[in-house]
């Protein structure tokens, strides 16, 4: 108590001196990350200690929050120099941080720097300088998140040719045609109607992520969706929902809400003012469930990897596109007489959406067999039911065969033949993954090639003895000939002996970007040589689902224990990396300190050679 009192006695004492050391900071972008940088200006005729002395060393203390972490050490720069013997600091001194931000909008960095200047045998009381910089990260990261976006908006646009919500673009039209009032009343009831649709598919998704954040912070959100997205039950519920849409596409029954919550929801459209706009848009959104609910599950179960915001933004584009169409045809009622009327056409897109069902359900039976090693659905049982499914796709479409409420087809349209064409060029590409070709643009969807039994042999990689994985951990298949380590410690161990560097990568069996990555990025030559000649590479897979044995459990500081391998490496990859997403990759020197990273998902060849060369 008396030495804590006597510091801060110092530090205070320390504050009241003109400073001896001029510091100027700021936050910049370092590669992938974030870096701190301090640069002071020692006043002529004193020196100071640099972080590794002893006694009076210099010392960096930056302020960890939920957006702002610390990766790795300090680095000091500065021009050595020598006072009877010992190092220290004179001139230019400058330290540098590198950090791990996350959120979005502006991000404050802030801590201090606490020094003791001396001259000669003399040396002053314990200086202080506080900082703090304001970071502007974007609103949401990458091109993955883009290309959910893209995704989102061309499932909601689609949406509108499905037999559940086509009918009802003439009940709108009528709707809006018999509102009283005038031309601006009415575009404004009509932009309203889209407004409504947009908030009743997105709010619900944001009331989930917003409880859920608020409760336990982005750990619990991060694990409801990691729960979501790679334990079984939610992916043999969700399978087994695709299969039975699939059946009632196909005209096996009709799916539909109970009929009470449709009829209260049509009711109270027939009420004026915006009430009854709401309830209008209540109504499309209840009579498209059997539509849009499974393709609604998919577009937020591939953006459900521990984001906060990515689910909200994917589910805000589908309803804003999902809503577009309805709006204009609110604001131009003509337009109706443009459209084709509902017919046979509409059974056919519904047929086709059956096939498209079968082939996405499948997917999600993948992914729990992929975390769960069930090895049900290895990469040519998937490649065979895909193929099978399409083929069948393209045999329906030219008329060879016919489903309960089809209508005869007389001819085939220039329309359908195109579609044909697309669905059997589509088939004849996966056919030579039947035999390990890697069938890069379907690299997100598939089960790895590491699961494949048969694969034509290509020329080997070779791969050192350094990079054999250890007895404790047993052999990690990696793509493309690579092997290494599922522990972190093993890796760096290898390291050492090894003289590499080590690769990190943050991954998990469930995650389409990660697949892809591996597929497009990996498998080029300049990367390839990089991971196979100059580091020792450990796969942590935040989503694995195997037992560990009771003497490798992690108990939490909050004492949860941690059983599987899955959250033993999703609480290391927080803690240590300060990342809840992936894929993630670092690098670290032997000793375990963060080099280089984060890198997300990003599929520029040229930029990852630079992150592995840590340009």
């Amino acid at each position: 108590m008396v030495k804590t009192l006597i510091g801060a006695l110092l530090l205070v004492a320390g504050a009241l001196q003109n400073p001896t050391v001029d510091w100027k900071s700021e936050v910049k972008k370092a590669g992938d990350g974030w870096q701190l940088v301090l640069t002071g200006t020692i006043e002529e005729g004193y020196y100071v200690h640099p972080m590794a002395a002893k006694y009076v060393g210099t010392t960096l203390a930056v302020d960890a929050s939920e957006q702002v972490q610390t990766v790795g050490s300090p680095v000091e720069e500065f021009e050595p120099s020598d006072y009877k013997g010992e190092e220290v600091v004179v001139g230019t001194y400058v330290i540098r941080q590198d950090l791990a931000l996350s959120g979005e909008g502006k991000v404050q960095v802030g801590g201090t720097v606490t020094w003791s200047a001396c001259s000669g045998d003399q040396c002053n009381m314990p200086e202080e300088y506080a900082f703090t910089a304001d970071v502007k990260l974007p609103s949401t990261g990458g091109s993955g998140i883009w290309s959910l976006i893209l995704e989102a908006i061309l499932w909601g646009l689609l949406m509108l040719l499905t037999p559940c919500v086509f009918p009802m673009v003439p009940m709108t039209v009528s709707f809006f045609l018999k509102q009283s009032g005038s031309a601006a009343a009415g575009r404004f009831k009509a932009l309203m109607y889209g407004v409504f649709i947009v908030l009743l598919y997105t709010v619900p998704i944001c009331l989930i992520i917003g409880i859920t954040w608020t409760v336990g912070g982005s750990a619990v959100t991060a694990d409801i969706f990691n729960w979501l997205s790679t334990h079984w039950l939610p992916n043999i519920l969700f399978f087994l929902i695709f299969m039975v849409f699939a059946a009632s596409f196909f005209g096996a029954f009709e799916i539909v809400l109970p009929s009470k919550w449709t009829n209260q929801a049509d009711k109270g459209s027939e009420k004026k003012g915006l009430l009854g706009v709401f309830f209008l848009a209540l109504t499309l959104v209840l009579v498209s469930f059997s539509c849009t609910g499974p393709i609604v599950g998919t577009v937020l179960i591939k953006s459900t990897q521990g984001e906060f915001w990515t689910p909200m933004v994917t589910m805000l584009a589908f309803s804003i596109a999902f809503a577009l169409p309805f709006v204009l045809f609110a604001f131009f009622p003509t337009v109706l007489k443009k459209l084709p009327k509902s017919g046979g056409w509409l059974n056919s897109v519904k047929v086709v959406l059956g096939f498209v069902e079968i082939a996405l359900g499948f997917k999600f039976l993948s992914t729990a067999d992929q975390t769960y090693h069930w090895r049900l659905l290895d990469r040519e049982v998937y490649l065979a039911i895909w193929i099978v499914c399409f083929t069948l796709l393209g045999l329906y479409l030219l008329g060879k065969i016919r489903f309960k409420y089809d209508s005869p087809m007389e001819h085939l349209s220039i329309g359908r033949l195109a579609l044909v064409i697309i669905d059997f060029t589509f088939v004849v590409y996966m056919i030579p993954g039947m035999w390990g070709a890697p069938l890069k643009a379907l690299s997100g969807y598939l089960p790895p090639m590491e699961t494949q039994d048969f694969v034509i042999p290509t020329q080997p990689l070779a791969v050192s003895a350094a990079t054999a994985p250890s007895e404790n951990t047993g052999t990690l298949k990696l793509p493309h000939g690579l092997s290494g380590y599922d522990n972190l410690e093993n890796a760096c161990e290898a390291a050492r002996e090894s003289g590499r560097l080590v690769f990190v990568d943050i991954s998990g069996h469930g995650c389409v970007n990660c697949r892809e990555m591996e597929a497009r990025v990996w498998s080029e030559p300049r990367v390839l040589q990089r991971l196979r000649d100059n580091f020792e590479i450990v796969t942590l897979y935040v989503d694995d689902k195997a037992r560990l044995p009771q003497d490798k459990w992690v108990t939490t500081p909050e004492g949860k224990v941690l059983k599987d391998v899955g959250r033993v490496n999703s609480r290391l990859v927080l803690d240590k990396f300060g990342v809840n997403s992936q894929p993630n990759y670092f690098i670290l020197d032997p000793d375990g300190n963060i080099l280089a990273g984060p890198r997300g998902y990003n599929l520029d060849a040229d930029a990852f050679v630079s992150f592995l060369d840590r340009e």
